[in-house]
């Protein structure tokens, strides 16, 4: 059989383009995937364990870029990026989330939840899952939640016990109304302000203190900025984990339950995360210098709140407030 040189080098061209298209299917579509702290940390665990699962699942049709450390900016821009479409997935804490989905903020209240158990079976029963729902109608794909623990108190200026002690602190909180009202009422400066500012403003002194899981602490290495640690547990920290609806309205359904699938598992990483930080955290706290109350008077903090609760009560529903109470 004769082959002219045309013939030859339209195979040519056509074995090369067979071969990009390979090389292209082996790489994947790229998911950008943006969260607050380093890969070593609680929000890594999530994001690891959701990527790792639907790679594999979709036998790497999909690869994950991991953005850690508010490489694509703080959370608020996270959303907003989701939002346009010009990031995939994400890792977010509810803080900034209740902005965009103003019932999220339910979950914040303090003293709330009695423990990681209670809190776990609330957003994993029929409250969680309706919650997701809600997402949607503001821009937003929530494929499950996630763990950040509960939230401690951190300053440089003095021991906190009581709510006393917490007068005229200025505290950075979320940009979270639910926080914010809170802090106000037990006689704290709450200061919002994004994440990636927090470190330096403590440095700085703009800021007094912060509040954050142990989980936080011992991630970003707080105990470099901060004398004193109070574990107030005040406040049940949970995230989510999301995709733009414009990456989501493009997925097959057997993508569409990879990535859902992966999510559950991204979620309980961090849980298995936060786990093993609970044991630990503040020993390490301790070694690196922080001094710790851990005798905290919290009746007194939660008795501090009755006039934020009537608030609380009438934005969410006091049949809410109740339902998540009575939940075992």
């Amino acid at each position: 059989m004769r082959f002219s040189r045309r013939t030859l080098v339209a195979s040519s061209a056509a074995a090369l383009l067979g071969l990009s298209s390979l090389t292209a299917a082996a790489a994947g579509k790229e998911v950008k995937i943006g969260y607050a702290l380093a890969q070593a940390s609680h929000f890594g665990a999530a994001a690891q364990g959701w990527s790792g699962y639907v790679e594999k699942a979709t036998n790497n049709a999909f690869q994950f870029k991991h953005f850690p450390s508010s490489a694509l900016g703080g959370e608020r821009e996270l959303i907003e990026g989701l939002q346009l479409g010009t990031v995939e997935a994400a890792v977010v804490s509810t803080g900034a989330l209740s902005n965009f989905v103003a019932d999220v903020g339910v979950v914040d209240i303090p003293f709330l939840f009695r423990d990681l158990g209670h809190a776990r079976n609330v957003l994993d029963g029929k409250f969680g899952t309706d919650l997701l729902a809600k997402f949607q109608q503001r821009g937003l794909i929530a494929l499950a939640w996630g763990e950040q623990g509960f939230r401690h108190l951190s300053n440089n200026k003095h021991v906190v016990k009581n709510v006393a002690d917490m007068k005229g602190l200025k505290i950075r909180v979320t940009e979270n109304p639910v926080h914010i009202t809170a802090f106000r009422a037990l006689g704290a400066s709450p200061t919002p302000m994004s994440w990636p500012e927090v470190v330096s403003a403590l440095q700085q002194g703009t800021i007094d203190g912060q509040e954050n899981p142990i989980s936080v602490l011992t991630s970003a290495k707080l105990w470099e900025v901060q004398k004193h640690l109070s574990l107030t547990a005040h406040v049940y920290a949970p995230m989510v984990l999301l995709v733009s609806p414009s990456f989501w309205n493009g997925l097959n359904a057997q993508q569409k339950a990879a990535f859902t699938d992966g999510a559950k598992i991204g979620g309980k990483a961090s849980r298995t995360f936060v786990d093993e930080v609970e044991k630990k955290g503040v020993e390490e706290a301790r070694k690196h210098g922080m001094a710790v109350v851990d005798n905290v008077d919290r009746a007194a903090f939660r008795k501090a709140l009755d006039k934020p609760y009537e608030q609380f009560a009438k934005k969410f529903g006091q049949k809410t407030l109740d339902d998540i109470a009575a939940t075992k």
